[in-house]
């Protein structure tokens, strides 16, 4: 994160808000967040409403421009509605359509240039990930991105393809971190060992069984946060970038109170003994 401020430590998550979107975005930056993700995607967010937010909170003067951390994606055909207006034009080169979506991204929210962007997902074939990720690179040569990444990534092999290939940085994954996968733990592997900030998303609601442990409910007692708190802040011991999407202003406070929560440390014996629990699930 070297060109541009420091990804916060916790992201606020757009998807699925709708209407909403302008309200909740709000509420989440006077609250405390500095970061949001969203994406070029109609079917699951309102990126233009993000970007009336943003403007809102620029205008009553929440936040400056360098002080909010601005995350979007490329959403392959794959993964729109093409029963909704597409940002781009889905018979057009794959340069063409990330050409076209980023624009439209910049319009949208209504800035000059984007923290992060990064994929959706790998697309079908290693040729045209790579000639998406060689679109956005040429952007980040413009300073309009200033950090690249992709999400749903899930093949350890693929990962250190792209990595190979990349010209600039592979800079953020963004995943699933849940019990269905077993956390993930291969791809967040990859990313330690290539200084790759692993951001999670499902972090809470993918992981009942998380909340739900004897060694989590301890630390929880031991620390006087909720169980919820505590996968925040291992999040956060570990490395780990967490979205939070929460609609409940309560819900917002307790998710930005866990960066002030001191004491939890990464090599203590109860967070090893739970670190050893997720690894052999």
């Amino acid at each position: 994160m070297s060109n541009s401020m420091v990804m916060p430590k916790i992201m606020y998550g757009t998807a699925w808000k709708k209407e909403r979107t302008t309200e909740l975005v709000v509420q989440a930056f006077k609250a405390g967040f500095r970061g949001v993700d969203t994406a070029c995607q109609p079917k699951h967010y309102r990126e233009d409403l993000v970007g009336k937010a943003l403007q809102t909170l620029f205008a009553e003067g929440v936040v400056k421009r360098e002080e909010v951390y601005v995350q979007t994606k490329f959403t392959s055909i794959d993964g729109q509605d093409r029963s909704q207006p597409l940002p781009y034009d889905p018979k057009s080169s794959i340069t063409d359509q990330v050409t076209q979506s980023f624009q439209t991204s910049l319009s949208n929210l209504g800035v000059e240039y984007v923290d992060s962007v990064i994929l959706h997902s790998p697309l079908r074939t290693k040729e045209q990930t790579l000639a998406a990720y060689r679109t956005l690179e040429s952007f980040v040569e413009k300073g309009q991105i200033h950090h690249l990444g992709v999400s749903n990534i899930y093949d350890p092999a693929l990962l250190i393809w792209l990595i190979g290939e990349a010209r600039v940085k592979v800079g953020v994954v963004q995943n699933r971190w849940y019990e269905g996968n077993g956390w993930d733990w291969d791809i967040y592997d990859i990313c330690q060992a290539n200084d790759i900030r692993y951001q999670s998303f499902w972090t809470l609601t993918g992981s009942p069984s998380l909340l739900s442990h004897p060694h989590l409910i301890a630390l929880a007692s031991k620390y006087g946060l909720t169980p919820e708190q505590i996968v925040y802040k291992l999040c956060q011991v570990w490395n780990i970038t967490p979205l939070c999407g929460s609609s409940t202003l309560a819900h917002v406070n307790e998710a930005l109170a866990v960066e002030g929560a001191t004491g939890l440390l990464k090599d203590t014996p109860e967070v090893r003994q739970l670190w050893d629990a997720m690894h052999a699930a």
